[in-house]
């Protein structure tokens, strides 16, 4: 899944902005705020309150972001700030400006300047003629540039602050004590654009030396421990390395189901002109590699590994995408995003058309009551998780019993989970109005009123409904996918005893298919397939991409890596032909991920994000 950069201050503090506190001092809060904005008013108590808590600890800085488009009287009202600013008196209009009441129009900031004791005159003449516009929008292009997301948006330290901005939550914010600390690590943590695939990669260096030290035997016998789970007369048992690949990686298959559900309806694959170039180049890099593979193997004991170099690791690729920041157009990372989920619907198909057992027609028609009963929950509009969530086990189960793959009840199953939100725009914003008056103060000091619980949980109720059931599962499950169930099956499934035959296995014809897969037919198929819709007009190149980057970026793609090594694990029983694909999946994701980002680097020389401020968007 695309990430995006982490919103960071783009302009450091200088002499030109306002401030207030030591240099320094170790905290340093800054502002963007615009006078006309009511969450600006409300705030500024609190940040004289921070002010006189934390005294000298605190530097804190304003910057001007006029939203003139919903205030039009912000940007005079800025600078206005600037006029008072050039005869020593910016904070003293700067308090008024946010408490005054009017209209914030010439005629009452000319009076608001009388009352400072301002050179009126003077004041109005720079008003007029504009003399401290051009140093208002230097504020705003500042906050487009660092992602600043409205009014007020602060940042501290540098770091944009997307938390609550009572006084309480600035203030253990700005204090961090150890709770605080260990949330802001592990969010800078995930905020790393290759955050997954760091997790990825030390789980699959720690298998990979376990696996070879002296201590390797009881790797293995780890995973060959049984797990059994019995409720009553029924029990399931099953070892460690099963409940990993057939059990957590349902919830790896859920999460790609619901990808690639949002994307065929909201994304890069709901419409048929945007879906042919991506779904056709994902074409072009499972068929070309798996005919490579094919035809080294054909009627040798790995024949049947023909599966695995079509897969291509999503985080992997997206990881080393964007480590390249904005050398790599975002058109690219987009589409390489709904190549790799067209990839991932390709495998999903392989594995239940292919990769599945003896069928047990009567565990089948018992899944199938199952998905019935999921597709009416959906028909008649139920979005309670719960429900889903118990009748999706009982889809697992049947699944499990029925010869097919039990991941596929996870894809099954996101495909019945309710994609649409029931936003009924005008009556939720008054209920949400409402509910925001119920916030007030409580009945009691130091004890929430019953009225500000049925306010927070009326505002709770409003932002489940008004988001799509799909779209909250997807956001809360990515982290748990991302960050622990990927990294526990490469845990499981990347250690192989490479020692002594690690060149004998290379040389394996199931190897040579692999790597020959992998390193060269998925670069190859993307280009020409792609290439091929392109010259018979069926689909445009993405923009500002050449062909040059987007041949780089396929090399990226032979980075086979989790479903690759989950299809080798459906693929071959014995250990030794298992052995062989995990060394040669190992081996070609590393060399095709050395070789794309060398090209890509290549053929994607440093941008300047953009020439000028002046270059910006203007005020929305």
């Amino acid at each position: 899944m695309a990430e995006i950069d982490e919103p960071k201050l783009t302009i450091p503090v200088s002499d030109g902005d306002h401030v207030l506190g030591p240099d320094d001092a170790p905290v340093t809060l800054l502002e963007y705020g615009d006078y006309e904005c009511p969450y600006c008013r409300q705030v500024g108590p609190i940040i004289r309150e921070l002010q006189a808590r934390f005294g000298e600890r605190l530097h804190y800085v304003f910057r001007h972001f006029p939203l003139t488009k919903a205030h039009p009287h912000s940007q005079l009202a800025a600078e206005a700030a600037e006029a008072a600013s050039a005869q020593g008196r910016f904070w003293e209009m700067h308090d008024r400006l946010l408490k005054y009441e009017g209209v914030l129009d010439q005629e009452h900031l000319v009076l608001l300047a009388v009352e400072l004791g301002l050179d009126a005159g003077r004041f109005e003449r720079e008003l007029e003629e504009g003399v401290y516009t051009h140093r208002v929008r230097q504020d705003f292009l500042s906050g487009v540039h660092s992602g600043a997301n409205g009014t007020p948006t602060f940042y501290l330290n540098g770091e944009r602050y997307d938390g609550p901005w009572d006084l309480d939550s600035l203030s253990a914010e700005i204090q961090k004590p150890i709770g605080v600390r260990v949330r802001v690590m592990f969010r800078q943590f995930t905020r790393l654009q290759a955050s997954s695939g760091i997790l990825l990669l030390l789980a699959t260096v720690v298998a990979l030396l376990w696996a070879n030290s002296a201590w390797s035997e009881s790797y293995f016998q780890l995973w060959e421990t049984y797990l059994t789970i019995s409720l009553g007369a029924l029990s399931l048992s099953e070892s460690l390395l099963h409940w990993v690949n057939d059990g957590l990686m349902v919830i790896f298959f859920f999460v790609v189901g619901l990808e690639i559900k949002r994307e065929i309806l909201v994304g890069e694959l709901a419409s048929l002109r945007r879906a042919t170039l991506p779904l056709v180049a994902a074409v072009g890099g499972m068929v070309v590699p798996a005919t490579i593979y094919a035809w080294i193997n054909s009627g040798g004991p790995g024949q049947d590994g023909w599966g695995i170099p079509m897969a291509t690791d999503i985080a992997f690729m997206l990881g080393l995408l964007t480590i390249l920041g904005s050398r790599v157009p975002v058109s690219l990372k987009v589409f390489f995003t709904a190549l790799a989920i067209a990839d991932d619907l390709g495998a999903v198909l392989v594995i239940a058309l292919f990769y599945s057992g003896d069928i047990h027609w009567v565990a089948l028609a018992v899944a199938a009551v199952f998905l019935l009963a999921l597709i009416v929950l959906n028909r008649i509009g139920f979005r309670q998780p719960l429900p889903y969530a118990i009748l999706g086990i009982g889809l697992w189960l049947a699944f499990l019993e029925s010869g097919l793959h039990p991941t596929i009840a996870g894809v099954l199953l996101a495909i019945t989970i309710p994609a649409r939100s029931q936003v009924e725009a005008e009556a939720y914003m008054a209920q949400c109005t409402a509910a925001l008056r119920g916030l007030g103060p409580g009945e009691g000091e130091g004890e929430t009123s019953r009225s500000q619980q049925a306010a927070a949980q009326t505002l709770e109720v409003i932002a489940e409904r008004i988001q799509s059931p799909l779209l909250r599962l997807e956001r809360s499950l990515n982290p748990w996918v991302a960050y622990l169930i990927v990294p526990v099956f490469a845990f499981a499934n990347a250690g192989v005893d490479a020692r002594g035959n690690l060149l004998v296995a290379l040389s394996h014809p199931i190897a040579l298919g692999i790597m020959g897969g992998l390193v060269l037919g998925k670069p190859l198929g993307i280009t020409l397939f792609a290439w091929l819709v392109v010259k018979l007009r069926l689909a445009d190149l993405p923009f500002g991409v050449s062909w040059a980057q987007l041949f780089s970026a396929s090399w990226l793609a032979g980075i086979g890596f989790t479903m690759s090594l989950f299809i080798a694990g459906s693929a071959f029983d014995p250990p030794e032909l298992l052995a062989v694909s995990k060394v040669a999946i190992l081996a070609a994701s590393l060399l095709a991920s050395a070789i794309g980002f060398g090209l890509l680097s290549l053929t994607s020389p440093s941008q300047e994000g953009v020439s000028s401020l002046e270059d910006a968007p203007s005020p929305a």
